[in-house]
């Protein structure tokens, strides 16, 4: 396991025009290089203020493809899913093609959304950028502690995950292998509740969020109240 690179942030107010430059700047790369940007979300408060900043840049057109690192299984239009709250923060008012945009259709119940996500993903080569957040129990995605993670090389690429300790307890999640495969992953961690998870991921420990890393680069996008250094 190796360390990310830590970019820390007096606040989100400074860490989220910085993170919205950057992944433009990846995406810019990404389609001039290939044609392409395959991007994928996370959920939580911090993405939501991403996602806001985007859809002000009016950022996104029919070069970018949309993917979800998790999901929970509720129903379609509920608004706790994470693909709600990313279409209603900026993807509804982008110009990224809806077919462009893949949710995953966590409402059919864990063990058949996995895999028909599974399917999707089958002809998809590795995701330029993948963002990601922390937990307080250091889980990521939907990878949570004493949870299989799907770490092993040959690991299927969509996991259905049941008894999550976080409600609702059927989840959906990309596995720790299927992320790792990623060219880069970004994780995003705000507020002084992570503090402890985040001395632990420093010191090494055994964690779902441990085991993700990008084939290029790891970075972990801090703000001054989760970074543990003070302690």
């Amino acid at each position: 396991m190796r360390l990310p690179e830590w970019r820390v942030f007096p606040d989100a107010d400074e860490l989220v025009p910085a993170l919205a430059d950057a992944l433009c700047a990846e995406a810019a790369a990404a389609i001039a290089a290939r044609g392409a940007f395959h991007l994928v979300l996370a959920g939580g408060s911090t993405p939501r203020a991403l996602y806001r900043a985007l859809a002000e840049r009016q950022v996104g057109d029919v070069n970018w493809h949309v993917w979800y690192g998790d999901e929970r299984c509720l129903p379609e239009a509920h608004p706790e899913r994470n693909n709600v709250m990313a279409e209603t923060a900026w993807l509804s008012a982008s110009r990224i093609p809806p077919e462009n945009r893949r949710p995953i259709p966590a409402e059919q119940g864990a063990q058949q959304a996995a895999a028909r996500y599974a399917g999707w993903l089958a002809g998809v080569a590795n995701f330029d950028l993948v963002l990601l957040g922390m937990g307080e129990d250091g889980h990521t995605a939907s990878l949570f502690p004493d949870h299989a993670w799907g770490t092993a090389p040959d690991s299927v690429d969509v996991l259905a995950v049941h008894g999550a300790p976080k409600p609702p307890p059927e989840r959906v999640s990309l596995s720790a292998a299927r992320l790792s495969r990623s060219q880069r992953v970004w994780f995003v961690v705000t507020g002084s509740g992570k503090r402890h998870a985040m001395r632990r991921w420093a010191w090494q420990e055994a964690l779902p969020v441990t085991v993700v890393q990008g084939r290029q680069q790891t970075i972990a996008w801090v703000d001054a109240l989760a970074w543990p250094a003070d302690d």
